[in-house]
């Protein structure tokens, strides 16, 4: 499996089964953190954090403070996408890492971004 980002007119693979997307809150100032699987049902969030609570930045059921941050499992089903729709009102965009290292998206507003897993093209 790979990773697949969608940018404005381009594409990025990146050959990963996983990556942390990370961003502060626009309000709360406040470090968020999820880490993602990519597999062939889609992308599975497999754990979250949040370096503190406030409005709308509420841990998540189970959750467990550790080192500082707020730390839970989420039970959802493998999502197809993800839309990160930039603002322009966050202190820095989201910080993505895989692998190989890690990128910016959505420093300015309109700079929208679709992560999802790639797959494999079809033959003609």
């Amino acid at each position: 499996m790979s990773l697949c980002i969608a940018l404005a007119a381009t594409v990025l693979t990146i050959p990963s089964t996983s990556f942390t997307l990370s961003w502060v809150h626009s309000v709360e100032k406040i470090e968020w953190r999820e880490e993602w699987a990519v597999t062939s049902a889609g992308l599975q969030l497999k754990q979250a954090g949040v370096k503190g609570s406030g409005a709308g930045m509420e841990p998540g059921e189970g959750a467990v403070l550790e080192d500082g941050w707020w730390r839970w499992t989420p039970s959802l089903p493998p999502l197809p996408q993800l839309r990160l729709a930039a603002s322009g009102k966050t202190p820095g965009g989201w910080t993505l890492c895989h692998d190989a290292g890690c990128m910016t998206l959505g420093m300015k507003a309109g700079e929208d971004s679709v992560i999802s897993a790639c797959t494999p093209s079809a033959s003609p």
